[in-house]
């Protein structure tokens, strides 16, 4: 009788087995584990320390910390952080927005007659209104808003009120491809219902928009400008509800690069322009006194008496030291219409 042959293993493992592939040894493993690491860190290091901060204080709130703030402070001073943002924001699920709204061509409309609304009570030496309790707070905008969004709901959300930070990195008012904020702010109202909107945009401006004629308008004259303060105004009106809600709206802090600062100085004369018929019920926080004096661009400024960096390494947003100062202008306007 034949001796039956040996089972075969036919598990897959044995291809390893064969032919010149080369093996990955276990200090590999680990060098490509340390290296992925060492990249995120880099990439996402303020995100680190921003979920550090949010842990309850004990000894994983410190290990976190004790990686994430090194890991942020080396990210905010390299562009990597904001290029990597930037290459994924397509990743970012939108609502659908699709049907009719949008932007209105050219003159976005026609206003009616001036009302109460226009005139903010103490310029005419009235009294303001009862301050309201503050329950919904809407924080949206483009990657401006980022970090602000944390800051305000780390500040207001042990006291009660549910925050709702919304950022649409990539887009602007100017375009209409990625996002139409007309259609956008309708969609963020009736969904969320809330009665303050902080809204902090512009770092993708300076997109030809229509006229009136319909014919394309580049940026950046007055009849540009003129555009821009009609859909600034259209987003505007539609986040104070008929006056329900308090829209809290933040110019550009001026950023380093010298064709950026025209396209910000022109969206910052747009603001005031747009928001004038609701003074009393929409407020324009104005950054630039507070970061750029003059519309000198700086990096750094003093804070407590101490210099202290306040912009990212790309010269346009703030880091987590200016995103915290802003954020106390923020809550002194709030604090004028609601408590908290």
């Amino acid at each position: 009788m034949s001796t039956p042959p040996e089972p075969r293993d036919d598990s897959l493992m044995e291809r390893f087995e064969e032919g010149p592939a080369r093996r990955v040894t276990a200090r590999d493993a680990v060098f490509v584990v340390f290296l992925a690491g060492l990249i995120l860190l880099v990439l996402q290091g303020p995100s680190v320390r921003k979920a550090g901060e949010a842990l309850s204080p004990g000894v994983e709130h410190d290990a976190v910390l004790a990686v994430g703030r090194p890991a942020a402070w080396l990210a905010e001073r390299l562009p990597f952080a904001e290029a990597s943002t930037r290459a994924t924001a397509f990743l970012e699920p939108e609502p659908n927005l699709g049907g009719p709204g949008g932007f209105q061509s050219g003159a976005g409309g026609q206003l009616g007659a001036v009302g109460p609304e226009a005139f903010e009570p103490a310029s005419i030496g009235a009294s303001p209104p009862p301050r309201r309790r503050l329950r919904t707070l809407l924080v949206t905008g483009d990657s401006m808003v980022e970090p602000l969004d944390f800051d305000l709901a780390q500040k207001l959300a042990p006291r009660g009120v549910h925050v709702i930070p919304e950022a649409h990195l990539g887009t602007g008012i100017s375009e209409t491809y990625t996002v139409n904020w007309a259609k956008l702010s309708a969609y963020q109202v009736k969904h969320d219902h809330p009665e303050a909107v902080v809204m902090f945009i512009g770092a993708n401006e300076g997109f030809p928009m229509p006229g009136p004629d319909g014919r394309e308008v580049e940026c950046c004259s007055a009849a540009w400008a003129a555009i821009y303060a009609n859909r600034v105004r259209q987003i505007a009106d539609i986040y104070r509800q008929d006056g329900f809600a308090r829209v809290y709206w933040i110019t550009l802090p001026t950023p380093r690069d010298p064709q950026r600062q025209v396209i910000a100085r022109v969206v910052d004369a747009a603001i005031p322009v747009a928001l004038a018929p609701w003074a009393a019920q929409v407020r324009v926080i104005d950054s630039v006194p507070i970061f750029t004096p003059g519309r000198v661009y700086r990096d750094a400024m003093k804070l407590g008496g101490v210099p202290t960096i306040v912009r990212r390494a790309d010269g346009i947003h703030l880091n987590e030291a200016g995103s915290s100062l802003l954020a106390g202008y923020v809550l002194a306007s709030l604090s004028r219409d609601f408590t908290y």
